[in-house]
C-alpha cells in the first residue's frame, strides 16, 4: 500500500543516470534503462520478436491469439488492447489532445506526436560512420551497420535468400507460409509484417506527422514526403544512360528506358 501511495504523492525518488528522468517505481526505472542498453530479454515464442519487459511481450502475443475483447460501441470494431480502443474512439470525438510545441500541429496519439517532433529536432544521438544516417538509439545504429558489412548469416530454407538479421528472415518466411498475423483494428486487413500494418493504419487516421520544411505540406507516410521533396527541391537522381535525361522517380526512368528499347527495336524492323 505504501508503494501505491507514491502514485498520489507525486514523489519520484528513482532517477535515470543517463537522462535524469525520474520515476515513482524502481521497476519502471529498470524498464526505462533498457532503452539505453538495447537489451530485449523477452522473446515471443511465435515470431521471436524481442521485448524489454514481459508485460510488453504478453501484450504483443494478443496479435497471434486472435483475441479482441474490446469493442467500439459506434462501429463495433474490436481491439486487442483497451488502449487501442481508447485511441480509436478519439476518431469519433475528433479530439487531438497532443500538440506539437513548435508548430501547434495536433495529434490523437502521443506516439505520432513524437514521430512528428523529430522533424523539428536536429538532435540525433548516433550516426553511421559509413553513410552518416542518424539514429536515436545505439542499438538501431548497430543493426543498420550490418547492411554495410555484407554479412548475411541467416538463410531462408525455402528460397535460400540471405539476411543480416534473424528477425528479417523470420518475417520473410511468412511469404512462403502465407501467414498474415498482423491485422488492422479498423478494417481487419491483414499483413505479414507489423511495420506494413502500422503504415496502413495511417489511412484510417487524419494525422499527417511528416511535414515539408519548405512549404509545410504534411504527409501520412515518410515515403510520400521524400517523393514530394524530390519535386519541391528539384532533385533528379535517376539518369538515363542513353539520352542523359534525368527523372525524379525510378519508375519514370524505367518507362523512358522501355521507350528507348522500343524505338531501337522498331528501327531494326525498318
Amino acid at each position: 500500500m505504501s508503494r501505491h501511495k507514491l502514485t498520489h504523492s507525486g514523489q519520484r525518488p528513482y532517477d535515470c543516470n543517463v537522462c535524469n528522468k525520474t520515476f515513482n517505481y524502481k521497476s519502471i526505472l529498470k524498464k526505462h534503462q533498457l532503452e539505453y542498453s538495447g537489451q530485449r530479454p523477452y522473446a515471443c515464442d511465435v515470431c521471436e520478436k524481442m521485448f524489454r519487459s514481459m508485460s510488453d511481450m504478453k501484450k504483443h502475443q494478443f496479435i497471434h491469439s486472435g483475441q479482441r475483447p474490446y469493442a467500439c460501441d459506434v462501429y463495433k470494431n474490436t481491439f486487442r488492447r483497451k488502449s487501442h480502443l481508447v485511441t480509436h474512439q478519439l476518431m469519433h470525438s475528433g479530439l487531438c489532445p497532443y500538440a506539437c510545441d513548435v508548430c501547434n500541429n495536433r495529434f490523437s496519439q502521443k506516439s505520432n506526436l513524437k514521430t512528428h517532433q523529430l522533424i523539428h529536432s536536429s538532435q540525433h544521438s548516433y550516426a553511421c560512420d559509413v553513410c552518416r544516417k542518424i539514429f536515436t538509439a545505439k542499438s538501431s545504429m548497430k543493426k543498420h551497420q550490418l547492411i554495410h558489412s555484407g554479412q548475411c548469416p541467416y538463410a531462408c530454407d525455402v528460397c535460400r535468400k540471405t539476411f543480416s538479421h534473424k528477425s528479417d528472415m523470420k518475417r520473410h518466411q511468412l511469404i512462403h507460409t502465407g501467414q498474415r498475423p498482423y491485422a488492422c483494428d479498423v478494417c481487419n486487413k491483414t499483413y505479414n509484417d507489423n511495420s506494413n500494418l502500422k503504415k496502413h493504419q495511417l489511412i484510417h487516421s487524419s494525422e499527417r506527422p511528416y511535414a515539408c520544411d519548405m512549404c509545410n505540406k504534411t504527409f501520412n507516410h515518410k515515403s510520400n514526403l521524400k517523393a514530394h521533396l524530390l519535386i519541391q527541391c528539384g532533385q533528379c537522381q535517376y539518369v538515363c544512360k542513353v539520352c542523359n535525361k534525368t527523372f525524379n522517380y525510378k519508375s519514370n526512368l524505367e518507362k523512358q528506358q522501355f521507350l528507348q528499347w522500343l524505338v531501337s527495336v522498331c528501327l531494326c524492323c525498318v
